[in-house]
């Protein structure tokens, strides 16, 4: 009787237990949409850098959820707001594939998904983009790099990645679009990205869900400049 009951019950916010129509409350909608950044911010790196959100609050607490919690429901809201902040902005539109960072098999098995990927397959909804789940092999396993200096996990993050089975047996027609749930320092995608100039495979970007970084450039602001 309660399984049948519960097929009628609006689902909770797995952030605040609130009753939700969607993913998330109203409440805490509201409070993840105050983690965006205003469109047309840029970031100062070698590779067109699209992010969504800073890496605080509520983002911070969703992320975690999505990770940790198993709340893998979470992907179709983060994934899509990140699709629409794409589009909004200029970007290569030839021929992109999505390629999400892979995780070491072991935490796979562990973890039992890849948020990546799961965030690469909404944001690929929204975008019409093609996903290539496995054009990146992780083959070295590496602890949590939050507590390391940037020099730090930069050495760490040194040949990390393999071209992957997908890209192994076909290469891209275009370019590939590197996606990561949250950008730090950039070690990882830049380890990433080593390996597909490696491989003569061009990289037209990186998006993500959150960064850490907090200095930015408004678009306005530069053109005023």
């Amino acid at each position: 009787m309660k399984a049948l009951l519960n097929l009628f019950l609006k689902p909770n916010c797995p952030l605040c237990n609130r009753p939700a129509n969607t993913e998330l409350c109203d409440y805490c909608q509201r409070q993840l949409l105050r983690c965006r950044f205003p469109q047309g911010t840029k970031f100062a790196t070698e590779i067109p850098l699209c992010v969504w959100g800073q890496y605080k609050d509520v983002l911070k607490r969703a992320i975690a959820a999505l990770k940790y919690n198993h709340h893998t429901e979470l992907a179709k809201p983060l994934g899509y707001g990140l699709a629409e902040t794409w589009l909004s902005t200029p970007r290569e539109m030839s021929s992109v594939t999505v390629v999400p960072i892979p995780l070491h098999v072991a935490k796979l098995k562990k973890r039992g998904f890849n948020q990546a990927e799961l965030l690469a397959k909404s944001f690929c909804e929204i975008t019409g983009l093609s996903l290539v789940a496995h054009g990146l092999e992780r083959i070295k396993e590496t602890e949590a790099l939050h507590e390391l200096s940037p020099e730090q996990r930069f050495k760490k993050m040194q040949s990390v990645f393999n071209l992957g089975q997908d890209f192994r047996r076909r290469r891209p027609p275009g370019s590939v679009l590197i996606l990561d749930d949250i950008y730090t320092t950039g070690a990882t995608v830049k380890a990433a990205i080593d390996q597909f100039q490696h491989a003569k495979i061009p990289v037209a970007g990186v998006v993500a869900i959150a960064t850490t970084q907090k200095s930015v450039i408004s678009k306005s602001k530069k053109s005023r400049e």
